[in-house]
């Protein structure tokens, strides 16, 4: 299966459809009027696709075990076809379209079963999917070809040599997948006035989004949101929170960083952990939803 574990939850939404076609009128009038012989057709294909819904990981190896939300088949009757819709919702890390699927199949299959009594030359055609939201596809599109960033990593073993540092260069490379060309990238004592001369250098340069690794723990020498604080004109409490909630699900000691966010006038800061895992998590956590800050702060999104 696919690893979703980096993933994070959202409301994810589905529909699919499937097509009964049958051969004559008097197909679709017994199934309206309920004369079928082997029974309610629609109200047994209802329960059916239900229950196909909920058990699409059983059937379908790559599919995972998820939590159906909601879940609706409706029918409607056009000439001689009897049009399927399943709409199926979730909130989880994975969609739902499989599972609209799956529904929308089983439900086509138990009404062919109990009209091919009555009509020789019943069929099913065109199951697909209609719609789909959630995840990357329920993303806004996000401008950042315009923005410039810029990683100072805050380690005095860094600075001094005796380490390598991994962090802050991933976090280069997350920024530029992201669309950001421009990232300037640094590294720095753990020194409170070291920390806030970057602040003011990049504030000055104009820059957009400054984002500090490292210094946001508990030892006397973390300390990166003491001096980066100062600056906030505006903070965000909500991206940490995200942040930290989403390291919390894979690594309890998540709950001891310090990181602080927000806006310095016109300057995105955020403060991460150092450890390259952390760092990582708050990425997944993060990007690309934080970015929208920019088009939310010059009024152009809600």
């Amino acid at each position: 299966m696919v690893d979703i574990t980096f993933k994070t939850f959202t409301l994810r939404k589905a529909i699919a459809a499937a097509t009964i076609k049958t051969s004559d009128i008097s197909t679709v009038e017994a199934v309206q009027n309920g004369t079928v012989p082997k029974g309610n057709v629609l109200e047994f294909a209802r329960a059916s696709a239900l229950l196909a819904i909920k058990k699409t990981s059983d059937v379908i190896p790559d599919c995972h075990p998820l939590p159906v939300e909601y879940a609706a088949i409706n029918y409607e009757m056009s000439g001689l076809d009897i049009n399927i819709t399943v709409e199926v919702h979730t909130i989880y890390k994975t969609g739902v379209e499989v599972e609209a699927m799956h529904g929308a199949s089983v439900a086509a299959l138990v009404i062919y079963d109990m009209l091919k009594p009555i009509d020789k030359n019943v069929e099913i055609s065109n199951i697909r999917l209609l719609e789909k939201q959630g995840g990357k596809s329920g993303q806004k599109s996000i401008e950042t070809e315009n923005l410039t960033a810029a990683v100072v990593v805050c380690s005095d073993s860094v600075a001094q040599g005796l380490k390598n540092d991994t962090s802050g260069k991933f976090l280069v490379e997350s920024l530029k997948n992201q669309g950001i060309i421009n990232v300037d990238y640094s590294v720095i004592p753990d020194e409170v006035s070291a920390i806030q001369q970057k602040v003011e250098f990049f504030k000055n340069k104009g820059c957009h989004l400054l984002v500090f690794t490292g210094g946001t723990g508990l030892s006397e020498r973390d300390v990166t949101p003491e001096a980066v604080l100062p600056f906030i004109t505006k903070e965000i409490p909500g991206i940490m929170e995200t942040a930290r909630n989403y390291g919390q699900d894979r690594v309890k000691t998540s709950m001891l960083s310090r990181g602080i966010a927000g806006f310095s006038d016109d300057m995105l800061i955020l403060t991460f952990p150092g450890s390259h895992g952390a760092v990582k998590e708050y990425v997944q956590a993060l990007f690309p939803q934080v970015l929208h800050v920019f088009s939310v702060k010059k009024g152009d999104g809600h």
